[in-house]
Order: C-alpha cells, then sequence, then structure tokens
C-alpha cells in the first residue's frame, strides 16, 4: 500500500500539505477559513486524488473543500471537527505534542485484562483527561489494558460512538486529539495499553458526507446501516485504503496499542484478498517497524475460526476475538433468561463446552435460534484469541433500560459470574464500573440533531426488543437525562457490597496472574466435568506440575460436588461466598488431602479456587 497520508498533513514551518479523494468531483478547492479566507486549488492526480502544499498554513487552521466550484464539505480524513460534524475541519501538528511513552513496547496478547470503558460515561467531566487520575487505581485492579469505545467524531456531545462519521476525527467534546493524546501517554506510564474500538463497517447517518467526494459505499450489498461500505466494488481500492490508513493514523500519531473491529462479520468483501486480511499484514508490518506490539480484536459472532487463520492458510490473520458463546452459555445459565438469542443456550453442558473451546456452535449443532447450523471448529485457535466477558457494552446497553449483570441477579450469582470468566483460559474483558457492581445502567443515548432523524432513532429503539420480553417503558436515546443516568458514581467502590465485590475482582484478577496454572491461557491443559444433575462444573488447569481446580455451583442449593483430584494437598485460594467478600462462608476446607476422588460441600451460587500444593 503506498503510503499517501491523506488529509490535511502539517509539515512544519507554517507549511501544510492537503490531499483528498476526490473522484467525483472534476475540481478540487480548499477554502481556508483561518486566519484568513482564501481558496487554493488542489491538482488533481491519479486515481481521483487531489492535492497541494500550501503556505501560511498553522495548526487550528480550519478548512473545507469545495467541489466544482459549488458546495463545500468537511475533509473525508478531518483530524479535528472543532465545530462538529457540520463544521469546518482544522490542521493538527502531527508533531505537537510531547510524547514522554519512548520506553513503550506494549503488552503480550496472553497479559491482556481488558477494561472496556466509554468516555462520556466513566466521570462525570466526559473528557479525556478526567480519565487520567483512575489510571492508578484501574492498575490496582489488575487491568492492564483499556478499551475506548469509538471516539471517532460524531453528531452532538453524547453517542456510544457507533453513529460516528469522520473515521480519523477525535470527538471535540471528549477533548480532541490532543485530550487524547495525554490520555494515551499517561496511560502508557501507568503501564496500561490502550486499544481503540473502531467501526469499518458503516458510518453514521448525520454528517456523512463522504458520498460527496468518492464511491466510499455500495448498493450490492445491504446491512442494518443501509448501504455497505465499499470493499470490493469499482473504486474500492481508494475506499480499503482510506480505512487501512485510518488504522496506521492511530498507531503513528497517537501511539495506539490495538484495535477492537466493530461487527466485522458485516464487512462484506468478496474480492481474493479480504480488506480484514490486509489490514492486519498491514498494520503488522507497521508494528514491526514501530517495534511495539500492536493488536487487531474482532467482534464477530459468526464462530468463524478464518477470523484468526493466518493468510496462508486463507485466514484474516487477526490476533483475536469476541467469543460470544461464552457469555451467552454464562448469562443463559446464570439468570434463567431464554429469551431471543439467549433461547438456545442455558445447559452446564454448553458452559462446558465453551470452556474446553469457546465455540458452542462450532458447525456440528443446529441453531434453533437461527435455523441453521452454525460456525466451525475453533480448534486451530489458541485460548488467548478469545475475549469473553459476564457483560459488555452490548449486553448492558442492549437491554431495554440498560441494567446491568448485577441489577437482575442476587450478589452470589454476580460473584459466580465473575469467577467463571476470570478464571476461564481466555482473554476477559470487564466493562467499566462491573467491578465494584456499579448502580448505573448503561443505556442508549444519542444527540442527533436532525430531529426526523432524532424521532427515527427512537422509535426504532422501541421496535428493537421485539425478540424479548422485556416489557417495559424504553428510555428515549434523545433524552439527556438517559446519557446521565448511564454516569458512573466511583464512590460506591468504598461502600458495603460494592467494596466486598470489588475485593473479588482485585482478588480473582491477582490469582489469575500469580497461580501459573491460571496464568497460562491453554485449552490443552484444561479438563472440564459436567454435572448437569447438580448444576455443577468441575474445571481443572495446569502447566507443569502446578494444577488449579475450580468448583461452580450454578444451582440455587448446596451441592456435594465429588471431583477427582491428584494425590496430595490441595489448599482452598478463595472462594465467592467467603465473609470477606460479602458471603456466608464456605464449607470447602482450607486444606485438603487428595487421594483420588473428594466430596466438596459447594455453596449456593458460588465458585470455589482450589490450589495443589507443591514442594
Amino acid at each position: 500500500m503506498r503510503d499517501i497520508r491523506l488529509g490535511a498533513i502539517y509539515l512544519g514551518n507554517n507549511r501544510c500539505r492537503f490531499v483528498v479523494w476526490a473522484p467525483k468531483a472534476e475540481t478540487v478547492e480548499v477554502h481556508l477559513l483561518s486566519p484568513d479566507d482564501r481558496y487554493v486549488e488542489l491538482k488533481a492526480r491519479d486515481h481521483g486524488y487531489f492535492e497541494a502544499e500550501i503556505d501560511n498554513v498553522s495548526p487550528g487552521a480550519t478548512y473545507k473543500y469545495r467541489l466544482n466550484g459549488r458546495d463545500e464539505w468537511p475533509d473525508p480524513a478531518s483530524r479535528d471537527q472543532p465545530e462538529g460534524v457540520h463544521g469546518p475541519s482544522a490542521v493538527v501538528d502531527p508533531n505537537g505534542f510531547q510524547w514522554t511513552d519512548q520506553a513503550w513496547s506494549g503488552i503480550p496478547l496472553d497479559k491482556y485484562v481488558i477494561y472496556e470503558l466509554h468516555v462520556g460515561t466513566f466521570t462525570p467531566e466526559g473528557t479525556f483527561e478526567a480519565i487520567i487520575p483512575h489510571l492508578p487505581y484501574l492498575k490496582d485492579l489488575g487491568v492492564t489494558v483499556l478499551e475506548i469505545l469509538p471516539v471517532s467524531q460524531f453528531p452532538g456531545d453524547r453517542n456510544w460512538g457507533y453513529d460516528g462519521v469522520f473515521p480519523y476525527a477525535t470527538q471535540n467534546s471528549y477533548g480532541g486529539p490532543d485530550g487524547f493524546r495525554k490520555l494515551i501517554d499517561a496511560a502508557h506510564n501507568h503501564g496500561l495499553a490502550v486499544i481503540l474500538d473502531c467501526v469499518y463497517n458503516h458510518l453514521g447517518p448525520e454528517g456523512n458526507y463522504l458520498g460527496q467526494f468518492g464511491h466510499y459505499f455500495t448498493n450490492h450489498y445491504n446491512t442494518p446501516w443501509g448501504d455497505a461500505i465499499n470493499m470490493d466494488d469499482a473504486g474500492s481500492d481508494e475506499v480499503r485504503r482510506y480505512f487501512i490508513e485510518n488504522a496506521l493514523y492511530w498507531v503513528r500519531e497517537l501511539h495506539m496499542d490495538g484495535f477492537r473491529l466493530d461487527a466485522t462479520d458485516r464487512i462484506i468483501d468478496e474480492s481474493a484478498t479480504h480488506f480484514l486480511q490486509a489490514l492486519s499484514t498491514t498494520v503488522h508490518d507497521l508494528a514491526e517497524d514501530v517495534g511495539r506490539y500492536v493488536w487487531i480484536i474482532a467482534e464477530s459472532d459468526a464462530n468463524d475460526v478464518k477470523w484468526l487463520l493466518p493468510p496462508a492458510l486463507n485466514g484474516h490473520g487477526m490476533d483475536a476475538q469476541w467469543g460470544d458463546d461464552f457469555h451467552h452459555a454464562l448469562h443463559a445459565l446464570i439468570t434463567g433468561e431464554r429469551d431471543g438469542y439467549y433461547s438456545q443456550f442455558g445447559e452446564t453442558w454448553q458452559m462446558a463446552k465453551s470452556f474446553r473451546q469457546n465455540f458452542v456452535y462450532d458447525g456440528t449443532l443446529y441453531s434453533e435460534y437461527r435455523e441453521r447450523t452454525h460456525g466451525n471448529s475453533p480448534k486451530l485457535a489458541k485460548a488467548r484469541q478469545f475475549v469473553v466477558a459476564s457483560q459488555n457494552h452490548d449486553q448492558v446497553g442492549n437491554r431495554a433500560t440498560g441494567e446491568r449483570l448485577s441489577h437482575i441477579i442476587d450478589f452470589e450469582s454476580a460473584k459466580l459470574a465473575a469467577a467463571t470468566y476470570l478464571l476461564s483460559p481466555y482473554m476477559p474483558l470487564i466493562f467499566m464500573g462491573e467491578e465494584y457492581a456499579e448502580d448505573a445502567p448503561f443505556q442508549f443515548f444519542t444527540s442527533h440533531t436532525d430531529p426526523e432523524l432524532a424521532e427515527a432513532v427512537s422509535k426504532g429503539r422501541r421496535e428493537e426488543f421485539g425478540a424479548f420480553n422485556w416489557v417495559t417503558d424504553v428510555p428515549d436515546p434523545q433524552d439527556e437525562a438517559t446519557f446521565q443516568r448511564s454516569k458512573l458514581n466511583h464512590a460506591l467502590r468504598e461502600q458495603g457490597n460494592h467494596k466486598q465485590m470489588l475485593d473479588l475482582y482485585r482478588t480473582l484478577l491477582r490469582c489469575r496472574r500469580e497461580l501459573p496454572a491460571l496464568a497460562n491461557l491453554s485449552k490443552e491443559r484444561l479438563e472440564v466435568c459436567d454435572f448437569p444433575d447438580q448444576q455443577a462444573l468441575l474445571v481443572r488447569r495446569w502447566t507443569g506440575d502446578d494444577q488449579v481446580a475450580i468448583l461452580l455451583n450454578f444451582s440455587e442449593s448446596e451441592q456435594r460436588i465429588s471431583a477427582y483430584l491428584d494425590s496430595g494437598e490441595w489448599r482452598r485460594v478463595l472462594a465467592t461466598s467467603d465473609e470477606r467478600f460479602g458471603g456466608s462462608g464456605c464449607d470447602v476446607a482450607e486444606a485438603t488431602r487428595a487421594d483420588g476422588m473428594v466430596e466438596f460441600r459447594v455453596q449456593p451460587r458460588s465458585a470455589v479456587l482450589l490450589e495443589k500444593v507443591t514442594a
């Protein structure tokens, strides 16, 4: 891929190069709005590009492009939209920030513990800089990675981020590109990586001006968001380049450590080299050049190992993907909900199978919900390549009123859910506030300025829950109160059950980090025994001589679980029912001498972690 560097590239000495792909235009001028008002014509280049280097342009200068001497639009590759999606773009100096993370090289994938964070609701201020004082807390919690929900410029000042329309521009109400740089630099200095949730499958409806410039969209495919991004139709070379260059921009200029790519199964590309493969290869090449770990994680519910296979095996070469089956199996088992996609889950054997290989639907099972056989085998993928969670922004925010897991199950069940996924052999993701059972919901909110669009979004939200029996009033996304209700209250971390839940999360993450059998992420060094009549599981994990046993009781009553353990002494590391975690106590002894089969009395809705004592 040739290095085009789209957008307004500040070259220093008050000189700026402007590059825009506009094959629909015969002429393109840059209208420099500040500090003076003037038009400069761009020269036509090959493949529909227009370019010019212009003097007397400094960082902060605002501009638009005028096409064919008529209409003016913001820059598709704008780095900053200080007045929002309908306003002019602004020049940003890529070297204008003094980084202090020169020694930073990133974090290996098997050390990832992800904390999913929405900038607007994480703090009262809702800005990048307001997050910085919380970094020591997150480090102490045991988090290693911040996953920031999309920050590309969206309409208004409140949104989940999936309505972004300027992929390169950092949301102005969050603090713009400089605010984001400050957060990333501070995170690196605290030993925390930062990955960005990027949306390459669609753009939002309001302020989406890309179609004025070029063939960014195609009507050959239907998507939930209208015309698909043009990844394989006429003009698609430059569209693919636009999005790949976007990823490179985040790595080069904002020192990003990786990406979570939204709904990758909705990126439709029938060309010989899939866009995702091209993206992965190019980003990995850049990571090698800069000497840092840069990982690409796919969101996909396709249960297709192709996302993770290398290009030599006709795969997309991505580093990891979300393992939704683990979440669905856990949620249905622990809540009893059987609506929508949860209708195909709810048995302990499914939870056991997901522990073993992540995918429950692996091409061998018929899905009643989908009315077809679903998925393929994940055998060739490694455990560290799957992200698991008990809740995330989608699973919380896409409930009618945004209830968190701790709102719909009791305290003991919430602790059991935490232990189940944090002690799994997969990459864990914590949704912000989950670790202390935050009281605030995470509701769906927008701030569209187009009245017709705003009404359509509100109506669509009400109709979205047809497959779920959640009979309740759906909060209006456009109402600012919906946004305000979703802000975290960090003071809860020091109170009652919230403090005890936080203690449990810290302890679980410390065990995951310090116990060799848990730190070694492996599907091969794992054994799961299913006790369906007792609604319980025994999970054994090991590496070398180090072994752990995890007892999981999903039933509402105490269960006697007979477990075969290697001969020797086993110590109880923790139980979610321990008094220190707000429970009533644990009947499993602190030390157990095993010689084959051992019977344990496990409290209702609880987990117990045992470790074999080695010399």
